[in-house]
């Protein structure tokens, strides 16, 4: 009997066994991409500084996503799913010629709605009866279809990707926020372009760019219910520690780093630039953060 009990735990113990090595050799593109840390992908973390993100913020309830499409890591996004906007997106620049994408669907995360559902980001179902499933967790297209004063603004801007299958991973409703339609297509958009193309000329290596928000409680309402949060104010930074040094001094002193922000509205929303350490305190007395709040690791400083 003895040896019967013994055989049968040791049957258990090598099931067990090849039960932890086929969920450790199991291929990285059926891992959920709702984290707890976005260390836990190194392709993940290659979207952050010293894969690091924004220290500080104070909210238990957002999400860390790590943004997949076609099986493979794009950026990364801090998102909220009460107020049903990203807190931030955070995305490694890509020398590109600023063209916009067209003809790519917009899409939602699984991953939000369900625990068992995809990690890559799939196009919105053509029922409209099907997004009630997941509205709970996330914004969908009926949030945006009758409030024409609002633009749907990617925080990882594809303009900013030359991949186009890292265009097409911009189209993700989880990377977009209302902005005010004078606002979008004016200031933001054209700081979106300085950057581009400062980017472009003058950084030599990585360059890390996270764009956030700020939220003033303004919602967009459908069917009477609150259902998507309306920024006060949108921020961007960049971080490029190797870079021109003989560039014309107007872009030389914005190296490594430097911050903008600017108001989400239709009259006073000039895009201010400013340097990183001004971005936070700014954002310090605007957003439910601590008082170590830090967009970069060491301030962008390189080590070597």
């Amino acid at each position: 009997m003895k040896r019967i009990v013994v055989e049968r735990i040791m049957r258990s113990v090598r099931a067990l066994s090849a039960l932890c090595l086929l969920l450790f050799l199991w291929p990285e593109h059926t891992q959920a991409a709702v984290v707890d840390d976005f260390n836990h992908d190194g392709r993940c973390k290659d979207s952050l500084y010293m894969g690091t993100p924004p220290q500080g913020y104070l909210a238990n309830s957002l999400k860390k996503i790590c943004q997949h499409y076609g099986d493979k890591p794009r950026f990364v996004t801090l998102y909220d799913p009460r107020k049903h906007i990203p807190v931030f997106s955070a995305y490694t620049f890509k020398k590109a010629n600023g063209e916009k994408g067209v003809d790519f669907p917009w899409m939602f995360e699984p991953q939000l709605a369900s625990d068992k559902g995809s990690s890559n980001m799939e196009p919105f179902p053509e029922t409209i009866h099907m997004h009630k499933n997941f509205e709970d967790t996330q914004a969908v297209l009926e949030d945006y279809a009758d409030v024409v004063q609002y633009e749907r603004g990617q925080l990882s801007p594809d303009q900013h990707q030359a991949d186009p299958l890292d265009k097409a991973a911009t189209y993700t409703l989880t990377n977009v926020v209302p902005q005010v339609k004078e606002f979008s297509v004016g200031p933001w958009a054209t700081h979106t372009q300085v950057l581009r193309k400062r980017l472009n000329n003058y950084c030599y290596g990585n360059a890390y760019i996270i764009t956030g928000v700020t939220t003033s409680g303004n919602m967009i309402r459908r069917d009477n219910l609150d259902r998507v949060a309306i920024p006060e104010y949108m921020w961007t930074a960049y971080c490029c520690t190797r870079y021109d040094h003989n560039a014309p001094y107007s872009e030389r002193y914005k190296f490594p780093v430097f911050g903008a922000y600017g108001q989400n509205d239709r009259i006073n929303n000039n895009v201010v630039e400013i340097p990183v350490k001004s971005l936070e305190r700014f954002l310090r007395a605007r957003m439910d953060v601590d008082k170590n709040f830090q967009i970069f690791y060491n301030d962008c400083v390189s080590d070597t």
